[in-house]
């Protein structure tokens, strides 16, 4: 489908812990042209987006018409202008991320939220939570945590932390945010299960490599257990909020849907349905791309 040069473009940008994916698309979503880099961590902030502005403009060069609009998808919390809880990148906690990437971009209109909220996003607009009024979005992947859909948008919170549940306690008295933990990230997350998981076996072991190893009785223990926490936070969480429907994507959500499942429709007095996500892959992107779309 040919667009519009007239009308030019928007861009997305996701801002992950190992890449930054970013893509450009028509001022209705469809995607154009996409490229990504790797994060590079400890390179610190100020590298980490040089090279992101380096590739946004050759991404830039390549689209025909101009920047009309950016969205932006980022780890960590943003809040008056600046990004918290980020201590992926060396420098970027305390970024103020915003005025930055405007700057940089040449772009007045740009909209930015936290990854889980841009793929949450992403499922509203163009996904499995479409015309949901109240909703639940979960993200397992690297990281664990969520998205609260009220009144068919996501639901930031007064500090934009909403839905961080990877701080939820497990257990009365264990060791919290104030201590330098995220207790239940830490317990179900991919980079979680894969420390738990080499701790266990003596031997350095990724989520995947978990996941290929089930038959071994030490690692279906690992993983059955952080299906069973899950399922109940989930379960939780959709007492508490009462949704229509929960969502659950990322790179580990169909490892741990059943539990999810199971879960919620045993413990929850109006269970709703639960379901896998329609982007598993660069959820967050997708959603920053609609992002980019409604600052237009």
């Amino acid at each position: 489908m040919k667009h519009d040069d007239q009308a030019g473009f928007v861009l997305g940008i996701d801002f992950g812990g190992t890449k930054i994916a970013l893509a450009t698309a028509t001022t209705t979503g469809e995607r154009l042209r996409y490229t990504r880099i790797e994060t590079r961590a400890a390179d610190g902030a100020e590298e980490v987006l040089r090279r992101t502005l380096d590739a946004a403009h050759r991404l830039g060069d390549a689209t025909p018409g101009r920047l009309r609009a950016a969205g932006i998808s980022t780890f960590g919390v943003v809040r008056d202008g600046r990004v918290h809880l980020a201590p992926n990148v060396i420098g970027w906690d305390d970024l103020p991320l915003p005025a930055i990437l405007r700057e940089g971009l040449g772009v007045t209109a740009l909209e930015i939220e936290n990854d889980v909220n841009a793929a949450a996003t992403a499922e509203l607009d163009w996904g499995a939570l479409q015309g949901t009024d109240v909703g639940l979005y979960v993200n397992l992947g690297t990281g664990t945590g969520a998205a609260l859909i009220v009144g068919g948008r996501v639901v930031p919170g007064m500090h934009g932390a909403a839905g961080e549940i990877g701080y939820l306690l497990r257990e009365p008295g264990e060791p919290g945010y104030a201590h330098g933990h995220a207790p239940l990230e830490e317990y179900t997350s991919g980079s979680g299960l894969a420390a738990r998981g080499t701790t266990l076996l003596r031997r350095s072991v990724t989520a995947v490599d978990l996941a290929a190893g089930r038959d071994e009785p030490a690692i279906a223990s690992l993983l059955d257990d952080a299906a069973a926490t899950l399922g109940m936070t989930v379960a939780n969480l959709a007492t508490f909020l009462d949704p229509e429907r929960v969502v659950v994507g990322g790179g580990m959500a169909n490892a741990f849907l059943p539990a999810i499942q199971s879960a919620v429709e045993r413990a929850v007095p109006f269970p709703p349905p639960v379901e896998a996500a329609r982007f598993l892959d660069d959820a967050p992107l997708i959603g920053a791309i609609a992002l980019a779309v409604a600052a237009l």
